[in-house]
């Protein structure tokens, strides 16, 4: 027998197609050739085959995640990009409301809306929006340039690169949901199915009509694996508005911690002393109750104390979970979204609850245009909403209060605050990370004191950050 050398290798998409390296990566596990031996047996015409028996047939859905796709959306609505970017185990960069401008005809109108009385009142709000966020643009920029003056030698250009983010985060509130958007998405054969089948059922024609166009561009690349995506049946969720409690206006009141594991210090503790030695894990939770603080501390030190400005906070605190609602603006919450490694269960974008005023609005001396405009918006949301509350949604811009039910483990948690609290994040999403921040030190005081955040406080930036409603 020869010697077996180790061998780390990739295989080449230019080379092999996704349903291709899908099916090498799946034989694997009963042969024992190479994936190079396998791949070099395989066509396309037998990894269809394959794939319509093993993952078609049988269910062996798995095997789809071997083959990635990497797809670009262009012009397509923010709105949209919620029903896009819904998929947790997908990878999403889109264009950013921090560091680009919008021009004037940059919107989607509803095709929904066409041809009805409600078309005029759709594009002459996103119009308006548009126009009243160019003209803050430039009311705003002087006042940050007074803030952060140019630096001796700095010429225009690096002087604005280095506060056009200053200027640009405040604007951002008047964006309106309509406004088109860029997306690059990574994901696999499996997760497009899910995504496919749910955006196809979606209550918007702009998402079911760019679901069609993604199957047809994904049927290019992996033609057996998608080819079943068909409808989902539409969620109950979908057909209902205006159920409930009806909203009232608010102001941002960040993150309320609404529930908590009343053991999770205890749960977490007790993981150290269980991966530590041999006994049960509830010999270990006994043990850890029966522990001095000092003894405690010193437990929470081991797991805690050593972490690195880069390290990730350990597994060990998935074992303690909290439960948060929060309120805060639409363009918060898109950063929100992006952290999908917990649940989020977001109400309908109305603007019902009220909008946030950010403070360098005013000292421009643009305070009542942008109330007006954001009134207008208000208007024509209602003048819509009762046609279709779906389509009404498209004039909701980033400055209205959303409300977002969070379930998290205390690792995602730690994740979530130190990234967003960070000085260099968006004042807006800061102050719900401050906020989280605190009421995690309150619910676990003895691991909150490891979360390593700004010594700031919600409420100081948020006085800093906004007029008072």
């Amino acid at each position: 027998m020869g010697e077996r050398r180790r061998q780390v290798y990739l295989l080449d998409p230019r080379q092999l197609s996704p349903e291709t390296i899908a099916v090498t990566f799946a034989k694997t596990s009963r042969s024992p050739q190479s994936f190079k031996e396998i791949a070099d047996e395989l066509t396309e015409a037998a990894s269809a085959a394959f794939h319509e028996k093993w993952v078609v047939g049988y269910g062996h859905a798995s095997v789809a995640e071997h083959a990635v796709l990497h797809i670009a959306f262009e012009n397509v609505s923010r709105l949209a990009v919620e029903a896009i970017e819904h998929s947790r185990l997908a990878s999403y960069t889109e264009k950013s409301t921090r560091y680009q401008v919008w021009e004037a005809d940059s919107f989607h109108l509803a095709h929904e809306a066409c041809g009805t009385e409600h078309e005029a009142t759709l594009r002459r709000t996103c119009a308006r929006l548009l126009q009243v966020y160019a003209d803050s643009l430039e009311a705003v920029r002087p006042v940050v340039q007074r803030l952060h003056p140019r630096n001796p030698g700095e010429s225009d250009g690096r002087w604005d690169g280095r506060i056009r983010s200053r200027y640009v985060d405040v604007c951002r509130f008047l964006l309106p949901a309509a406004v088109f958007a860029n997306v690059g998405m990574t994901a696999n054969a499996r997760v497009l199915e899910i995504a496919l089948r749910r955006m196809l059922a979606h209550p918007l024609e702009e998402v079911r009509a760019l679901a069609a166009e993604l199957k047809q561009v994904c049927l290019a690349e992996v033609p057996t694996l998608l080819k079943y995506a068909d409808p989902v049946a539409v969620q109950p969720a979908d057909t209902l508005s205006g159920v409930g409690i009806p909203a009232r206006p608010v102001g941002a009141d960040g993150g309320r911690l609404v529930a908590r594991d009343p053991d999770g210090e205890d749960r977490v503790l007790a993981a150290i002393a269980f991966a530590a030695g041999y006994g049960s894990y509830a010999g270990c939770v006994e043990q850890v109750r029966s522990l001095e603080p000092a003894a405690r501390l010193a437990l929470a030190e081991s797991l805690l104390g050593g972490r690195g400005a880069h390290d990730a906070a350990p597994r060990a605190l998935e074992l303690a979970g909290l439960t948060v609602e929060v309120t805060t603006d639409q363009g918060s919450y898109f950063e929100l979204k992006r952290h999908r490694m917990m649940t989020q269960v977001a109400q309908p974008l109305t603007t019902r609850l009220g909008f946030s005023v950010p403070r360098l609005i005013d000292e421009a001396g643009f305070g009542e245009r942008y109330r007006l405009a954001m009134t207008d918006a208000s208007q024509a949301y209602e003048a819509v909403a009762g046609w279709n509350p779906h389509v009404a949604a498209y004039v909701v811009p980033n400055g209205f209060y959303r409300r977002i039910l969070l379930n998290m483990n205390l690792r995602e948690a730690f994740h979530f605050c130190e990234l967003r609290a960070g000085e260099n994040a968006h004042f807006s999403i800061r102050c719900l990370a401050l906020d989280l921040a605190e009421q995690i030190r309150g619910a676990y005081p003895l691991l909150g004191r490891y979360l390593r955040t700004p010594d700031t406080t919600p409420d100081e930036l948020r006085r800093g950050a906004f007029t008072p409603v």
